[in-house]
């Protein structure tokens, strides 16, 4: 049985190999009918065999002139979103062409490669000669970068299924896919400690309540809370935030090894970067090879622009923050480099790459860097 079965697929493999096409199961079927035919026609020298072979050996090329018909002339575009994160689902349109003159094609499957982030299938039943026919499909990049080609697939088994014929369409466009920006364990607790942090960093005399606190010298009478002072007897006023626009600084460290602990590194650094201009906050992001400042030099797409491309980098000058009054946050597995050039760690949110994995994923990355420096 098993002999058997590895002569079929030897079959298979000998009518697959130099063209793009796929043989199904009738096929193979079909094929070794023609085989049985032709050698009981040689061996009996009998006509009606001959006529029969004939047929069968005409109804299989018939079959494969007609599916190349259906594919040739077949031309498609790719309609994606300006902009798509990792991870995150988002629609697109394809638009499929037939620019055959007088032939339509039938049975068309269309199919996207793991790089063209096409989650789905569209089938095509009919499509007319000079028609363009439009349709919505998912659009997913597990990961962040840049995609220079996407690459599809049209197949069909029109018309008698005896082969699956394929023809492979690279569509070139540069895409550029931003790292995620949606939340991942533990970065929705990390962002809401952030965001107290940065509350008490820039208290002040705003407008939005803070909190209660004892009255110091030669501040204002008229924001004396008389009800908290008569509970404790001594003057209480009320603190708010500061009405002037928060100042983030972010810096990633790309003092870091490929691998899973710097891309939760970047993603982190996207998450909060993105969350944090909805908030309306400045943000000014920089790395060792990059700076920033929103809303100055763009939106926050000129950030996700640039993670979405970046890679670790060894050996360069960690710049000194531009302003020594914003609020810190720092991206590092190495924190007390970064302050012997200005950054003032001790009082600053930071961040160590490690502690963003998941422990399974951080004693997996634990293992390997033991085993390396062994």
């Amino acid at each position: 049985m098993v002999r058997w079965r590895s002569l079929v697929y030897k079959i298979k493999e000998l009518l697959e190999s130099g063209v793009r096409q796929h043989i199904t199961r009738g096929g193979l079927l079909f094929t070794v009918t023609i085989v049985v035919v032709a050698f009981a026609a040689f061996a009996s020298a009998n006509n009606l065999l001959f006529l029969i072979l004939a047929s069968m050996l005409a109804t299989l090329m018939v079959s494969s002139l007609i599916s190349r018909l259906s594919l040739a002339g077949l031309e498609l575009e790719f309609l994606h979103p300006e902009h798509i994160s990792a991870g995150r689902k988002v629609p697109g349109r394809i638009v499929v062409a037939n620019q055959k003159i007088w032939i339509p094609s039938f049975s068309i499957q269309l199919a996207g490669t793991g790089s063209a982030g096409m989650g789905s299938v569209l089938y095509f039943p009919s499509i007319p000669p000079r028609t363009r026919l439009e349709d919505t499909v998912e659009c997913f990049f597990p990961r962040r970068g840049q995609y220079t080609s996407n690459t599809f697939c049209f197949s069909t088994r029109f018309p008698f299924g005896f082969a699956e014929r394929r023809i492979h369409v690279r569509v070139r466009r540069d895409l550029l896919v931003y790292p995620s920006v949606d939340p991942q364990p533990g970065f929705e607790q990390m962002l809401f400690t952030l965001t107290g942090d940065i509350a008490a960093h820039y208290r002040g005399r705003g407008g939005d309540f803070y909190r209660i606190r004892p009255y110091e010298a030669f501040e204002s009478a008229r924001h004396v809370d008389w009800r908290a002072t008569a509970h404790t007897g001594d003057l209480q006023v009320r603190e708010f935030a500061r009405e002037q626009e928060q100042t983030v600084l972010l810096f990633l460290d790309l003092e870091q090894d490929e691998g899973a602990a710097f891309e939760a590194a970047v993603n982190f650094a996207a998450y909060l970067a993105w969350n944090l201009a909805q908030r309306g906050a400045r943000v000014r992001f920089s790395t060792q090879q990059f700076a920033a400042r929103l809303p100055e030099h763009g939106d926050v797409y000129t950030i996700l622009k640039y993670l979405a491309v970046v890679s670790p980098a060894r050996g360069k000058v960690t710049p000194a923050p531009d302003d020594q009054f914003g609020f810190q946050v720092v991206i590092s597995s190495a924190p007390g480099r970064l302050a012997e050039v200005g950054w003032t760690v001790t009082g600053a949110f930071v961040v160590d790459p490690a502690s963003l994995l998941p422990a399974r994923i951080a004693a997996d990355a634990a293992n390997s860097t033991s085993e390396g420096a062994r």
